[in-house]
Protein backbone atom coordinates (compact mmCIF):
# COMPACT_ATOMS: atom_id res chain seq x y z
CA UNK A 1 0.00 0.00 0.00
CA UNK A 2 1.30 3.73 -0.77
CA UNK A 3 1.66 5.14 2.02
CA UNK A 4 2.24 8.78 0.67
CA UNK A 5 -1.30 9.60 0.70
CA UNK A 6 -1.43 9.42 4.70
CA UNK A 7 0.90 12.65 4.44
CA UNK A 8 -1.60 15.21 2.42
CA UNK A 9 -1.92 17.23 5.77
CA UNK A 10 1.36 17.55 6.37
CA UNK A 11 2.46 18.50 2.93
CA UNK A 12 -0.33 21.07 2.80
CA UNK A 13 0.29 22.13 6.21
CA UNK A 14 3.94 23.08 5.36
CA UNK A 15 3.34 24.48 2.24
CA UNK A 16 0.78 26.82 3.61
CA UNK A 17 3.33 28.06 6.39
CA UNK A 18 6.30 28.53 4.42
CA UNK A 19 3.80 30.70 2.09
CA UNK A 20 3.05 32.24 5.55
CA UNK A 21 6.47 32.56 6.26
CA UNK A 22 7.23 33.97 3.08
CA UNK A 23 4.52 36.49 2.83
CA UNK A 24 5.84 38.03 6.57
CA UNK A 25 9.28 38.30 5.47
CA UNK A 26 8.22 39.99 2.52
CA UNK A 27 5.46 41.76 3.41
CA UNK A 28 5.69 42.52 7.17
CA UNK A 29 9.50 42.35 8.16
CA UNK A 30 10.51 43.65 4.53
CA UNK A 31 14.70 42.64 5.26
CA UNK A 32 15.27 41.80 1.09
CA UNK A 33 13.71 45.56 0.68
CA UNK A 34 17.70 46.51 0.67
CA UNK A 35 18.83 43.85 -1.84
CA UNK A 36 17.49 46.04 -4.55
CA UNK A 37 19.49 48.74 -5.76
CA UNK A 38 18.36 52.08 -7.68
CA UNK A 39 20.71 52.83 -10.54
CA UNK A 40 21.10 56.82 -10.46
CA UNK A 41 20.37 57.20 -13.99
CA UNK A 42 17.37 54.28 -14.13
CA UNK A 43 15.56 56.23 -16.61
CA UNK A 44 18.20 56.46 -19.17
CA UNK A 45 19.22 52.94 -18.99
CA UNK A 46 15.36 52.00 -19.02
CA UNK A 47 15.59 54.19 -22.36
CA UNK A 48 18.62 52.41 -23.72
CA UNK A 49 17.11 49.19 -22.92
CA UNK A 50 13.91 49.52 -24.62
CA UNK A 51 15.21 51.40 -27.52
CA UNK A 52 17.32 48.14 -27.83
CA UNK A 53 13.58 45.80 -26.98
CA UNK A 54 15.36 42.89 -25.19
CA UNK A 55 13.41 40.20 -25.63
CA UNK A 56 12.44 38.28 -21.78
CA UNK A 57 15.08 36.25 -20.55
CA UNK A 58 18.91 36.26 -19.11
CA UNK A 59 21.57 38.50 -20.57
CA UNK A 60 25.18 39.11 -19.51
CA UNK A 61 27.30 42.12 -19.83
CA UNK A 62 29.77 41.90 -21.89
CA UNK A 63 28.15 39.27 -23.50
CA UNK A 64 31.13 36.52 -23.99
CA UNK A 65 30.59 33.13 -25.55
CA UNK A 66 32.97 30.73 -24.92
CA UNK A 67 36.01 31.03 -22.66
CA UNK A 68 38.60 31.71 -25.82
CA UNK A 69 37.05 34.73 -26.60
CA UNK A 70 37.12 35.79 -23.29
CA UNK A 71 40.76 36.20 -23.82
CA UNK A 72 40.75 37.79 -26.39
CA UNK A 73 41.59 41.62 -26.23
CA UNK A 74 38.51 43.32 -27.14
CA UNK A 75 36.41 41.23 -24.88
CA UNK A 76 39.51 41.63 -21.90
CA UNK A 77 38.82 45.48 -22.40
CA UNK A 78 34.74 45.18 -21.96
CA UNK A 79 35.54 43.44 -18.79
CA UNK A 80 38.38 45.82 -17.61
CA UNK A 81 36.12 48.79 -18.59
CA UNK A 82 33.11 47.56 -16.99
CA UNK A 83 30.63 47.45 -15.94
CA UNK A 84 29.71 43.54 -15.77
CA UNK A 85 26.68 42.38 -14.95
CA UNK A 86 23.65 40.13 -15.20
CA UNK A 87 20.70 41.46 -16.34
CA UNK A 88 17.26 39.20 -16.06
CA UNK A 89 13.92 41.06 -18.02
CA UNK A 90 10.93 40.05 -18.03
CA UNK A 91 7.52 40.77 -20.16
CA UNK A 92 6.90 44.44 -19.76
CA UNK A 93 3.32 45.14 -17.78
CA UNK A 94 2.54 45.56 -14.67
CA UNK A 95 3.68 42.07 -12.54
CA UNK A 96 1.10 39.75 -12.19
CA UNK A 97 1.58 38.75 -8.33
CA UNK A 98 -1.31 36.28 -8.42
CA UNK A 99 0.09 34.49 -10.69
CA UNK A 100 3.47 34.20 -9.01
CA UNK A 101 1.79 34.04 -5.96
CA UNK A 102 0.41 30.81 -7.43
CA UNK A 103 3.41 29.03 -9.04
CA UNK A 104 5.29 29.81 -5.41
CA UNK A 105 2.72 28.42 -3.42
CA UNK A 106 2.53 25.18 -5.74
CA UNK A 107 6.70 25.20 -5.52
CA UNK A 108 5.83 25.18 -2.20
CA UNK A 109 3.93 22.37 -2.20
CA UNK A 110 6.00 20.84 -4.48
CA UNK A 111 8.79 20.76 -1.87
CA UNK A 112 6.79 19.82 1.16
CA UNK A 113 5.79 16.57 -1.31
CA UNK A 114 9.41 15.67 -1.83
CA UNK A 115 10.64 15.83 1.28
CA UNK A 116 7.74 13.93 3.09
CA UNK A 117 8.13 11.41 -0.14
CA UNK A 118 11.91 11.10 1.32
CA UNK A 119 11.36 11.12 4.68
CA UNK A 120 8.60 8.41 3.79
CA UNK A 121 11.15 6.32 2.49
CA UNK A 122 13.77 6.70 4.58
CA UNK A 123 11.41 6.14 8.06
CA UNK A 124 8.02 4.67 7.05
CA UNK A 125 4.73 4.86 8.90
CA UNK A 126 3.88 4.85 12.19
CA UNK A 127 5.92 6.70 14.41
CA UNK A 128 9.33 8.13 13.75
CA UNK A 129 7.96 11.61 13.57
CA UNK A 130 10.57 13.46 15.10
CA UNK A 131 13.22 12.03 12.85
CA UNK A 132 10.69 12.46 9.86
CA UNK A 133 10.27 15.78 10.48
CA UNK A 134 14.19 16.85 10.84
CA UNK A 135 14.69 15.09 7.49
CA UNK A 136 12.15 17.43 6.08
CA UNK A 137 13.54 20.28 7.70
CA UNK A 138 17.02 19.33 6.46
CA UNK A 139 15.57 18.40 2.89
CA UNK A 140 13.65 21.82 3.35
CA UNK A 141 16.46 24.22 4.18
CA UNK A 142 18.82 22.87 1.16
CA UNK A 143 16.32 22.83 -1.70
CA UNK A 144 15.17 26.87 -0.74
CA UNK A 145 18.99 27.67 0.33
CA UNK A 146 20.71 26.51 -2.83
CA UNK A 147 19.40 28.89 -5.44
CA UNK A 148 20.79 31.72 -3.83
CA UNK A 149 24.14 29.94 -3.22
CA UNK A 150 24.59 29.30 -6.42
CA UNK A 151 23.72 33.16 -7.76
CA UNK A 152 26.19 34.62 -5.41
CA UNK A 153 29.07 32.35 -6.69
CA UNK A 154 28.55 32.30 -10.28
CA UNK A 155 25.99 35.70 -10.43
CA UNK A 156 27.56 38.31 -8.59
CA UNK A 157 24.62 38.01 -5.70
CA UNK A 158 25.59 40.43 -2.67
CA UNK A 159 26.70 37.93 -0.09
CA UNK A 160 24.53 39.59 2.49
CA UNK A 161 21.35 38.90 0.17
CA UNK A 162 22.48 35.71 0.01
CA UNK A 163 22.67 35.51 3.80
CA UNK A 164 19.12 36.47 4.03
CA UNK A 165 17.79 34.00 1.67
CA UNK A 166 19.68 31.16 3.77
CA UNK A 167 17.63 32.62 7.07
CA UNK A 168 14.59 32.72 4.82
CA UNK A 169 15.39 28.62 4.20
CA UNK A 170 16.44 27.81 7.56
CA UNK A 171 12.49 29.37 8.70
CA UNK A 172 11.27 27.46 6.03
CA UNK A 173 13.22 24.49 7.34
CA UNK A 174 11.78 24.94 10.52
CA UNK A 175 8.24 25.42 9.84
CA UNK A 176 8.08 22.59 7.54
CA UNK A 177 9.48 20.31 10.06
CA UNK A 178 7.52 21.61 12.56
CA UNK A 179 4.32 20.57 10.43
CA UNK A 180 5.48 16.82 9.54
CA UNK A 181 6.67 16.47 13.54
CA UNK A 182 3.08 17.04 14.74
CA UNK A 183 1.24 15.43 11.62
CA UNK A 184 3.21 12.65 11.15
CA UNK A 185 1.02 9.50 11.40
CA UNK A 186 1.38 8.00 14.20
Amino acid sequence: MNALPQLWLPILVAAVLVYIASSLIHMVFKWHNSDYKKLSNEDEVQAVLRKGAPAPGQYGIPHCTDMKAMREEAMMKKYVDGPIGMLTVIKSGPPKMGGMLIRWFLFNLVIALAAGAIALQVYGLPGNAHYAGHLVGLITFLTYAGGSVQSGIWMGKPWISVIKDLLDALIYGVVSALAFWWLWPA
